[in-house]
């Protein structure tokens, strides 16, 4: 059992530790601008597409505040990116759609030697070595007015029908891919309304809610402040890649992101947020039957899709399955034996968080919080509580401040 004391201090070294696995501010803003420029080359003047509005907007992690660095520094940030836009050519397909988007791309000499090979849904950019991030950008379609609906969902505290969020997306494995002309009949997909739902979810009270309108303004601006569940799903997902080093089985991270949510049960403080969900993520898959297979099946529902199962691929790769339960009980293990050296001090805590968190995270993180314990101590702000020993901003003894000239009792 952790005192008031001892939570207070193992949340700021999380909240340390997510700041750490952030992405900086650079890079954020890099990335802005980048998706900026692809969202100005789709609407050039005299283009197929510009009479439909095209517009660039993050989705996934990017949008809902969740990314975090890859463990190599020299790996790509894989960033998400929806292309919204308002209404089509009656006669065009989803083919025909995607490939307007595509050879408005390639219309651009730069654009044209960093696109991928065509993905199913999306198209991908791929930026320098010094950038290290691409960008996928899925094309979509919305009707007139979505997007009043949508800054109105972001703004509004409420709930709203999320439904009403949804788009019509590409996708070149559907047979009517290259016949269906309708969009009310393609693919749909709903990236704004999980990130409304997360953000729902993820908020405390009005005044520390997750401001995720600024994401869809044009020039949307760096989100420094993060709630518990937002941190909570930055540090499970940096305990996921450390745990399987590369594995493709790993277990995704809407599932993760999902289940943390669910489980998420509005605790002010990180520690209590990821204890609490690591604890409770298991309750929320369930189990439905297949009626093509004759079995039950693992279910992982989408909040804004309750059709859309995000563990469809357990069935076929059992592995998926197996190894998100060996992960979900190593971060159990792993975040008790930190909580454990409690009484050996700090430097025990962060020996114990450098192998599932890794090493240069952790050192920083320490080293961040640390420097920030040493200017909260020359300022007066450090008190020791009468009974554990703990040294914070909460107790009830004032440290003596020292300097060159001796010692001083704090007011």
């Amino acid at each position: 059992m952790l005192t008031p004391e001892q939570k207070k201090q193992f949340s700021d070294l999380l909240e340390a530790l997510g700041q750490e696995l952030d992405i900086s501010k650079e890079q954020y803003d890099a990335v802005v601008k980048s998706y900026q420029a692809v969202g100005n080359q789709l609407s050039k003047e005299g283009s197929l597409l510009s009479p439909y509005k095209p517009e660039i907007l993050p989705q996934g992690s990017f949008l809902f505040g969740t990314m975090i660095k890859p463990v190599n520094e020299k790996d790509d940030l894989d960033i998400d990116l929806v292309c919204k836009l308002t209404g089509k050519q009656p006669s065009w397909t989803q083919y025909n759609l995607k490939q307007k988007v595509g050879d408005q791309l390639k219309e651009n000499t730069v654009y044209r030697k960093m696109l991928k090979e065509e993905g199913r849904r999306c198209w991908t950019l791929v930026y320098s070595d010094s950038a290290n991030y691409h960008m996928d950008i899925l094309p979509s379609i919305v009707d007139s007015g979505y997007q009043m609906i949508l800054e109105n969902a972001f703004l509004n505290s409420k709930t709203t029908d999320l439904n009403e969020l949804a788009i019509r997306i590409t996708d070149r494995f559907r047979d009517d891919y290259y016949s269906e002309t309708d969009h009310k009949i393609w693919l749909k997909c709903n990236p704004f309304g999980y990130a409304k739902w997360f953000t729902n979810e993820a908020s405390i009270d009005l005044s520390k809610r997750i401001t995720l309108s600024e994401s869809i303004k044009p020039v949307p601006q760096y989100q420094k402040d993060k709630l518990p569940l937002q941190r909570v799903v930055q540090i499970l997902k940096r305990h996921r890649d450390l745990f399987f080093n590369g594995d493709e089985d790993k277990p995704i991270s809407i599932i993760i992101t999902t289940l943390a949510a669910r489980a998420y049960q509005k605790e002010t403080s990180i520690i209590d947020a990821l204890l609490n969900v690591i604890d409770r993520m298991h309750l929320f898959i369930k189990e439905k039957f297949n009626p093509k297979t004759g079995r039950m099946i693992k279910w992982i529902g989408n909040p804004v899709n309750e059709e859309e199962n995000f563990a469809d691929k357990w069935e076929e790769a059992p592995q998926k399955e197996k190894n998100f339960e060996l992960w979900l009980q190593a971060v159990k293990t792993d975040v008790r034996q930190a909580l454990d050296q409690k009484d050996k001090g700090l430097h025990s805590v962060m020996e114990s968080l450098k192998s599932p968190f890794g090493e240069k995270s952790v050192s920083l993180a320490f080293a961040n919080y640390g420097e920030k314990q040493l200017q909260l101590r020359n300022a007066g702000g450090l008190k020791m509580a009468g009974i554990t020993g703990m040294i914070g901003s909460v107790g009830r003894t004032s440290i003596i401040q020292h300097t060159n000239f001796g010692a001083k009792k704090d007011q």
